[in-house]
């Protein structure tokens, strides 16, 4: 039977959308949630030790004061240990970028005999907890004379930040038409010089953010830093920090200074890069 012409067409039900606002108050719930141990951190840096131990707290010090900060960069260590921090921070993050993105463009590029057996590894590394591994890289380094050197903690750490390296970037790189690097080849460029000139600007983003992630691993990392060095001027600024905890007590003043410091590269590196780091974790998660 027709349906007659003066009968409207039955109008579909559109799905009903979220209001965009609820969104909003569940990111600024969660942003505050996560963001207000570092706002308690950087405020009880800055009271005096009379209003640390307050009850009820204020939340905000009624007479700041850089006390904390001068206490905290006035220890004997501090200065050495910042030092220690930064070359094996920095020496992490280069040789892995080196060594990664060789191995990347490698897995990329190329096919070899057990190529997915080498990716397949790669991945397993990730999943060996840190834990067990302390002693027998102790003894390992002991047997090489490398215990209680900054070189030693760089090898150390490039275990466990190369595997993450060579598979994101290997990501970007599959990304990267192979087409412009014939094309390189064909006016006369060879394989590196395809390689410097066409992919390494390309990849910009992923070695940001593959470098913010091994700076980040290599500059809080504390297990394997307080196994293998001894020496207090060798050690880094994560070990530093336990020294306001002593028998007297813990110095939160100056605890809380020192965290502060502590956190201030990482937080100011990472500010300068994040939108690299954005567009690098997008464009690494097209193809990999």
């Amino acid at each position: 039977m027709s349906r007659s012409r003066g009968t409207a067409p039955p109008t579909r039900r559109r799905p009903r959308r979220t209001p965009r606002w609820r969104y909003d108050v569940l990111g600024l719930l969660v942003a505050a949630a996560v963001g207000f141990p570092v706002y308690w951190m950087v405020l009880t840096a800055f009271r005096p030790a009379s209003e640390i131990l307050s009850l009820p707290p204020e939340f905000w010090p009624s007479s700041p004061t850089l006390g904390n900060f001068r206490r905290a960069m006035g220890t004997e260590t501090f200065w050495a240990n910042v030092r220690s921090s930064a070359v094996i921070g920095l020496g992490t993050v280069l040789v892995s970028l080196v060594v990664g993105t060789l191995a990347a463009f490698a897995l990329a590029r190329f096919r070899f005999a057990g190529r997915k057996a080498f990716v397949l590894v790669i991945l397993t590394v990730q999943m060996i907890p840190l834990a067990a591994l302390v002693i027998p890289v102790y003894l390992l380094l002991n047997e090489a004379g490398l215990t209680d050197s900054l070189g030693g903690v760089i090898l150390v750490y490039l275990a466990f930040t190369l595997p993450f390296t060579v598979w994101m970037l290997r990501g970007f790189i599959t990304a990267i038409p192979v087409e412009l690097e014939e094309a390189a080849m064909v006016d006369g460029c060879g394989r590196l010089g395809a390689f410097v000139r066409v992919v390494l600007p390309l990849l910009a983003p992923g070695l940001v953010a593959a470098s913010v992630f091994a700076m980040v691993q290599a500059w809080n990392e504390y297990v394997l830093v307080y196994v293998l060095l001894s020496t207090p001027e060798r050690q880094t600024l994560s070990i530093w920090l336990v020294s306001f905890q002593t028998s007297f007590g813990t110095d939160y003043g100056g605890l809380m200074a020192g965290a502060t410091l502590t956190a201030l590269p990482v937080v100011v590196f990472f500010l300068a890069v994040q939108r690299k780091i954005a567009a690098g974790l997008a464009t690494g998660a097209v193809k990999g």
